[in-house]
């Protein structure tokens, strides 16, 4: 008799990834690599070490995973600033999210 396994959830699976940041969960915008990928310089291609990676990276994850308390917006939705669309989300969106990654 077999026994069937129960596919692990993502976020279990992304806390087991020892050494990797958060952040790293999903696809970079800037370098376009896949999630769980390092990020690399466009340029020549050569991977980024050391935990490094770009600010888009970043601010994607925090869009991703957290609400933003400066401009109430629920996750998936852009910070926004007068009506407009902001580039990066604001500062208390990412403590938000590394709150709800630890």
């Amino acid at each position: 008799m077999t026994r069937s396994q129960a596919p692990m959830p993502e976020n279990l699976r992304h806390q087991l990834r020892a050494g990797q940041p958060p952040e790293r969960s999903v696809d970079c915008p800037y370098c376009r690599v896949a999630a769980h990928q390092p990020c690399i310089v466009r340029a020549t291609g050569r991977r980024l070490t050391g935990g490094q990676l770009h600010p888009q990276r970043r601010s994607a994850w925090a869009e991703l995973t957290a609400c933003c308390p400066t401009c109430q917006v629920t996750p998936t939705v852009p910070c926004h600033e007068d009506g407009r669309a902001r580039d990066s989300v604001h500062a208390r969106r990412y403590a938000e999210a590394e709150g709800s990654a630890a």
